[in-house]
């Protein structure tokens, strides 16, 4: 068992008052001490946070007993450290961006369980999407995958044209936790699908549970870890070194951050390029030092974790 735990959740629920939430989930965080990404909205709550075994135990018995979040499900993950280097929890329009016009609250496509996924994937009539962007499945995809060429989500409908002729067929849905899914499922139906499926959970779940069989190479994670093992059946490496062309599904993000581009670079080049995708890239003035891992924090200016909090005890106590 490993000392710390990485927890990825989202749910569709309705919030009320999501800015009053965020304060008080905010404050739940400090105090357990937890690091990482959450994100409030009045459509729900979608999160990957790091924290100790007791501390996430801690933390998902008490959103966990808030009814709004009875349906959420964690996915549980090991680590050697924190997951995160800070705190972030922040308010927003969407739990995902997408600008997508549906309400996963009202409808959305099937969700199958990894083992139900395991045993449908493969039929004649079955087509997998990838609902990822293009750097996430450029290092890991399941076989046979549909994948389209975008950066985020709300590029789907420009996609459309791509699969209009696989309306006839059953279509599965899948992305990293599942939340890309609720919504990039509903648009589908929304567009004339009528099998729309999603791989409840997403990939991490399908690993967690059911082993990962026949997902290729690594899936990208937003936190440290950068990209992590899924298949423990049979995996393979599908992605490609940037500099030198070798297999390599090691992943980081330019050290350049002008460029910050998410590529696989192997350890090798990593050394000798100092964490750069291209040469151009190391004369940028404001290149990060490459410690191995080619994770950089996103610098986050006019907002503090800890001083949010402290502003909101000043409030209180007035």
């Amino acid at each position: 068992m490993k000392p710390y735990r990485v927890l990825l959740y989202y749910c569709y629920t309705t919030i009320e008052d999501p800015a009053q939430f965020r304060d008080e989930h905010h404050r739940l965080c400090i105090r357990l001490n937890l690091l990482g990404r959450i994100i409030v909205a009045a459509e729900g709550l979608n999160g990957t946070v790091s924290g100790t075994p007791a501390d996430c135990d801690e933390y998902m018995r008490i959103v966990k007993a808030d009814s709004r979040f009875s349906s959420l499900e964690f996915k549980v993950d090991e680590a050697d450290e924190h997951a995160f280097q800070k705190l972030n929890v922040r308010l927003k329009d969407e739990i995902v961006n997408s600008d997508l016009p549906v309400d996963p609250r009202v409808r959305t496509g099937v969700h199958l369980e990894p083992e139900e996924f395991k045993k449908l994937k493969d039929a004649d009539d079955v087509v997998l999407i990838d609902m990822r962007s293009n750097y996430e499945h450029a290092v890991g995809k399941f076989k046979g995958a549909i994948t389209f060429d975008m950066e985020n989500l709300r590029e789907l409908p420009q996609h459309m044209d791509e699969i209009k002729h696989l309306k006839n067929k059953k279509v599965i849905t899948y992305c990293t936790g599942g939340i890309k899914c609720e919504k990039a499922s509903a648009y589908l139906i929304e567009q004339g699908f009528e099998n729309v499926y999603q791989l409840h959970g997403g990939i991490i779940k399908y690993g967690l549970e059911a082993g990962g069989e026949d997902f290729d190479g690594k899936c990208y994670v937003f936190d440290n870890r950068v990209a992590v093992e899924v298949n423990q059946v049979n995996p393979v490496v599908i992605s490609t070194c940037y500099r030198c062309g070798q297999p390599s599904d090691r992943m980081i993000n330019c050290a350049s951050p002008a460029c910050n581009n998410h590529v696989p670079l192997c350890e090798a080049c990593g050394d000798e390029h100092q964490g750069t995708c291209r040469d151009d890239c190391k004369t940028d003035p404001d290149l990060r030092p490459y410690d191995g891992t080619g994770y950089y924090a996103k610098e986050t200016r006019g907002y503090s974790p800890l001083l949010g909090y402290r502003s909101q005890l000043a409030t209180v106590n007035r």
